[in-house]
């Protein structure tokens, strides 16, 4: 099932973040802050293309509460942000929790050119 949610999970962020040309691998940061969600990163395409991307949250929210359902009881504390990570001409894919830093995947005007780069999909 928790495979099942992830596609799903993935589906959902590529049919919301909208159409970007050629893209080849993506970056999507959740955030479930206080009082808020949000969905945002980068698609990457060839050539060094680097795209952002956000998803509106009710456009994703049924996909993010099923992927959620197979990880976490109702109650619990849920991660302050998940980071999805896809690459479709690999077919591989990973999702990482951050529990509690915040500031862990901040993208900023200062470091969004490094951000963008530590978030893209490399997979050994």
């Amino acid at each position: 099932m928790s495979d099942d949610a992830t596609v799903g999970l993935i589906r959902s962020l590529v049919d919301a973040m909208g159409p970007v040309d050629g893209w080849e691998s993506l970056a999507i940061i959740l955030e479930f802050g206080e009082g808020f969600r949000s969905a945002h990163g980068y698609a990457y395409s060839p050539g060094d293309v680097v795209t952002p991307v956000a998803c509106k949250w009710s456009s994703i929210e049924a996909a993010v509460n099923a992927y959620l359902g197979c990880h976490y009881r109702p109650g619990d504390r849920l991660p302050v942000k998940i980071l999805v990570q896809f690459d479709r001409t690999a077919g591989k894919y990973e999702v990482t929790f951050e529990d509690t830093d915040e500031d862990r995947w901040a993208v900023k005007p200062k470091n969004f050119r490094e951000m963008r780069e530590q978030l893209r999909p490399k997979f050994g």
